[in-house]
């Protein structure tokens, strides 16, 4: 195992990643040789300042630092360690057998202080960097950093990377005694890495061919020409003054992209093997496949972490009340992993601050079905069922009520205000049931006397109409005899006055006219009589009376 590596990754992932190596390698005798020459201390920020920022990173590369600890063996095996140039050290030449294309970060909107924070996690001692001299000083010159010269291909132009160039390592290249005076402000220079100050990111720079790994050696460090400058970097400059120009029709307009050899000649570069290709993936170095190691695991676990970024920033929002700026990054979460339980709390939660009841209630209980041992999900769920509870009591809804608040109580038995809210709603429902049955009592009784009210009116009419009746008998019965004996007066003075022989046949006739009225009055008497019956029984079938 390299001793360099190993030490490398412990100074970057710290004493959780050691630990986890001696869990993990234990049993492996070339670890244990290296334990105490990789674990001496480095210089660095004080110890507190490195705990807390190691805490920071720790749920961020749990999942990193057991892939390191599961695979030391191959992660820092020597025959990793190659002394083939890297992808950055470009020749003029190699620009037809491969497609030499500017940093990717210029295609991506990622923000400086990212980009500044990855370019002092990478930098390492021996690289080759280019800047322009900003100011010379007695004890030696400052320049500004443009672009790297190897490993890693870097945009850092716009980052304002200062280093230090001190005089002992600036090579005398004049009799006159003082190294500096053959160098001018604006003077582009390029030089090597001989020291790294990560916390507070101060570089210092050499221009002896000593401070370089032996594979770049033959470099020429020092002042150079705008012609001398990177490929890379003069295809960023052009990409910046053109920025319409996408990767794909950068890379397909490269006469190198079409070299047929491409992939042999980038192959032999990077130092690898086809016939025998590494790999970090026992999975792939035997019959018997990892489902851990499957592109779909390990998207999964990116994804998850990617989602709890944008979760974190739109908490930040939140906090400052930029709840429109929160809600899409809680979304942009969810667009990155639909079922990522933190993303579906914290939104929630801002629709419950905005009052939309209903969706927040969605995304707690999607996140519990998710992660039915979260407990921010469990107790916001119950808190905003308890909540729209309450606005359905107000809506006179109860019923609705009362199942959002038993469904807080089968969530939680101990949530104390969903109990409370049930116990006071089912007094209320008891209250207005005794209400409502008074109620009806009372319209009960007044409809019985209505109907009592009703029969006696009836009575009154049946006696009064009784009474007439009787009433009609008399002053018909007085009035045939009145009459009857007008007529015997004035038939006896007719007689009187000689008409004799006409008497018997008005007595007939008067007989049978007293005969005929009697008849037509029974007759009437029968017909009003009848209407009356039949009026009496449909009233008393009404109001169901009996006489």
């Amino acid at each position: 195992m390299d001793r360099d590596l190993m030490r490398q990754s412990l100074n970057f992932h710290g004493p959780s990643l050691l630990s986890l190596l001696r869990s993990e390698q234990q049993d492996n005798p070339h670890f244990r040789s290296l334990l105490g020459s990789v674990v001496e201390p480095a210089r660095g920020p004080p110890p507190q300042q490195q705990l807390q920022g190691r805490k920071e990173k720790k749920v961020e590369n749990i999942e990193i630092q057991k892939f390191i600890s599961k695979k030391a063996d191959l992660l820092f095996a020597v025959s990793w360690k190659s002394d083939a140039p890297t992808t950055s050290e470009v020749n003029e030449d190699d620009e037809e057998r491969y497609a030499v294309m500017p940093p990717l970060e210029q295609f991506m909107e990622i923000p400086s202080m990212d980009r500044r924070e990855l370019f002092f996690r990478d930098i390492e001692r021996g690289d080759i960097v280019i800047g322009r001299i900003s100011s010379i000083r007695e004890f030696g010159f400052f320049m500004v950093l443009i672009c790297l010269g190897s490993g890693i291909m870097r945009d850092i132009s716009h980052l304002e990377i200062t280093a230090l160039c001190p005089l002992r390592d600036v090579p005398s290249l004049s009799n006159h005694g003082d190294p500096l005076s053959y160098y001018q402000t604006g003077d582009l220079v390029r030089a090597g890495i001989k020291d790294i100050d990560r916390y507070h990111e101060k570089l210092a720079v050499s221009l002896y061919s000593s401070s370089l790994p032996p594979h770049l050696s033959g470099i020429k460090l020092g002042v150079i020409s705008s012609e001398e400058l990177p490929l890379y970097y003069r295809r960023s400059v052009e990409l910046n003054s053109n920025s319409s120009e996408s990767y794909e029709n950068i890379m397909q307009s490269s006469l190198g992209f079409v070299n047929p050899g491409v992939v042999e000649f980038l192959l032999g570069k990077l130092g690898i093997d086809e016939s025998n290709p590494p790999s970090l993936m026992r999975g792939l170095q035997s019959k018997n496949f990892s489902e851990d190691d499957f592109a779909s695991a390990l998207r999964k676990k990116q994804s998850a972490s990617w989602a709890l970024k944008c979760v974190k920033i739109g908490v930040d929002y939140f906090k400052v009340g930029r709840h429109v700026d929160a809600m899409n990054e809680y979304n942009k979460a969810l667009e990155i992993d639909k079922q990522n339980v933190e993303a579906l709390v914290a939104r929630g939660a801002l629709y419950a601050t905005k009052g939309s009841l209903n969706k927040a209630i969605e995304d707690f209980e999607l996140a519990l079905e998710n992660c039915p041992t979260h407990r921010n999900a469990r107790k916001y769920l119950c808190q905003t069922l308890v909540e729209r509870g309450g606005q359905l009591e107000e809506e006179e809804k109860f019923l609705n009520a009362e199942s959002y608040y038993k469904k807080a109580l089968a969530l939680d038995e101990t949530f104390k205000d969903a109990e409370d809210a049930l116990q006071k709603l089912h007094k209320y429902m008891q209250k207005s049931l005794e209400l409502r049955e008074k109620q009806a009592e009372k319209e009960e009784k007044q409809k019985t006397r209505k109907i009592e009210t009703s029969a006696e009116k009836l009575r009154k009419l049946l006696k009064e109409e009784k009474r007439l009746k009787k009433k009609r008998r008399k002053s018909t019965s007085s009035s045939s005899s009145v009459s009857s004996a007008d007529e015997s007066v004035s038939s006896s003075s007719s007689s009187s006055s000689g008409h004799k022989r006409h008497k018997k046949h008005k007595r007939n006739r008067s007989e049978s006219s007293r005969s005929s009225k009697r008849h037509s009055a029974k007759a009437s008497s029968n017909q009003r009589k009848n209407f009356f019956c039949l009026t009496v029984k449909h009233i008393s079938n009404t109001f169901n009376l009996k006489f």
